[in-house]
């Protein structure tokens, strides 16, 4: 069979696997589907394939009403990826093309724009503008049908440039203005405003373990800046974002099961949330800092049969199917926290962190910027930031492990942001005083979401590549039983 031929028949089994690995499109009704769509199969010398919802947009194509295809999990592959085009994927996913154009991407990536768009059309189908473009027709879709803002609002905080240009890609790739796509959802669901919040559907494929993760985020939570609350099996995390226009809040709920029984595992589906933001163009960014914490790009279908099939694994991946390797929502917070610890965590967020105008229940700091703990750090008599683990120290601020990192943040001699060469970084973080292996382990697979990373000095088979940080996970969910 060819690859086409292998995905036709995930068509016609409409296998949700593959939600967002592919798309298909009818050439008889120009619409594109994702590959679990209930409609009717299509005849084969009829359907034609696409990477990405981006290619079939360009091709004329318009989004299924009925399965919404631009709402699916992102391929796994652009978190896993360490490419240019995976690193490309991820900055488009952040909005760094809304806010810094082609150029700005191509800078960061370390290219010129030329190559990008050469390099992102070949693959996907579909150059930076295109993919940008079809993360802005989703994002006007979800405050159209979730909030009641004017129609003018939504555009621009989708990330359009003018209002026409706005109408013209929500008739293109929906076929319907907006003010029919608003009309076509029920008033219940139009009840949001931007105090209440944002409501969403945090879409995930296969099997996802929550309760491991929230119990990882319990754990893990800083004081000022992260809280988890509820009962097992029905707890939200709550915590504070800074973005690139303004703040936000962000809740993420753990799924309940029938009739209100707590279910630490979902077949598939989403994670309810809502969003709370000063300024509604960081929607596209609240979101996908969200998917990456909770790793819900992730193919679990792929982790548990490669990891399964080891006999030490075997019995962890069954007793938790869908595990997840969690993320960072600010991957340099998470480095720092990383270096010093939870306690001394939340010290820095008490002495340094920014005051929210608007507190929230225990809600009421953002994480301080590298920018103003390295300040911190190179202004204290000690040669360190208040709240690093040692509480004093001698010499050089610059030989302290949170000061040098923090400086390498700021001034960028260490970048951690979705585009990132993991390689690179790696190095930057290695060559900073005081940094041991282990800790830049974790970084590497936080921070970066890096799914194959193992800490120096431990010995695991080669056969849990590329899963290996997967791997781990289940070996320490198994210890902490």
């Amino acid at each position: 069979m060819t690859d086409q031929d292998t995905r036709y028949e995930a068509v016609r089994s409409r296998d949700a696997r593959f939600d967002g690995e592919f798309f298909f499109a009818v050439e008889t009704t120009g619409i594109y589907c994702r590959p679990s769509c209930p409609a009717v199969t299509p005849k084969r010398h009829n359907v034609r394939f696409f990477a990405t919802a981006a290619a079939a947009q360009g091709s004329g194509f318009r989004a299924c009403r009925r399965c919404r295809p631009d709402a699916v999990p992102g391929s796994a592959d652009w978190n896993a990826r360490a490419d240019v085009v995976g690193r490309a994927v991820r900055l488009i996913g952040d909005g760094v093309v809304d806010r810094e154009g082609v150029t700005g991407l191509a800078v960061r990536l370390g290219y010129s724009a030329r190559q990008v768009q050469r390099q992102l059309t070949a693959e996907l189908g579909a150059g930076p503008v295109a993919l940008a473009r079809a993360q802005r027709a989703h994002t006007a879709r979800v405050l159209l049908q979730t909030t009641g803002l004017p129609v003018t609002e939504i555009a621009f905080a989708a990330g359009f440039a003018s209002v026409r240009q706005f109408n013209d890609t929500v008739r293109t790739v929906y076929a319907s203005t907006p003010t029919e796509l608003r009309a076509a959802v029920r008033a219940a669901r139009r009840g949001a405003t931007p105090s209440a919040g944002i409501p969403l559907r945090l879409a995930h494929r296969g099997p996802y373990h929550a309760g491991a993760v929230f119990d990882l985020l319990r754990r893990e939570a800083v004081a000022g800046v992260e809280e988890v609350c509820g009962p097992p099996g029905g707890r939200t995390y709550r915590r504070t974002l800074r973005l690139p226009y303004g703040t936000g809040i962000g809740a993420v709920d753990e799924r309940v099961g029938d009739a209100g029984r707590a279910s630490a595992v979902h077949p598939g589906g989403w994670l309810d949330a809502r969003l709370h933001l000063t300024d509604l163009r960081d929607l596209t960014t609240a979101v996908q800092r969200l998917r990456r914490l909770f790793d819900l790009d992730s193919d679990p279908y792929a982790v548990d049969e490669r990891l399964g099939a080891d006999p030490q694994l075997a019995p962890l991946v069954a007793a938790r199917p869908g595990l997840r390797a969690p993320g960072a929502a600010d991957p340099e917070e998470y480095a720092v926290r990383a270096v010093v610890g939870r306690a001394a965590a939340e010290r820095l967020v008490r002495a340094h962190g920014k005051a929210l105008d608007a507190p929230c229940g225990t809600l009421t700091h953002l994480f301080p910027e590298p920018a103003v703990l390295a300040q911190a750090a190179s202004g204290s008599p000690s040669g360190s930031a208040s709240g690093s683990p040692s509480g004093s120290a001698s010499g050089s601020p610059a030989q302290e492990p949170l000061g040098a990192l923090t400086t390498a943040l700021a001034d960028g001699t260490v970048r951690l942001d979705p585009g990132v060469d993991r390689d690179d970084a790696q190095e930057a973080l290695l060559a900073l005083p005081g940094l041991d292996a282990r800790t830049i382990a974790e970084i590497r697979a936080r921070a970066l979401g890096d799914p194959d990373v193992v800490p120096a000095g431990m010995d695991v088979p080669d056969t849990w590549r590329p899963w290996r940080t997967y791997a781990l996970h289940h070996l320490r969910a198994a210890e902490e039983r």
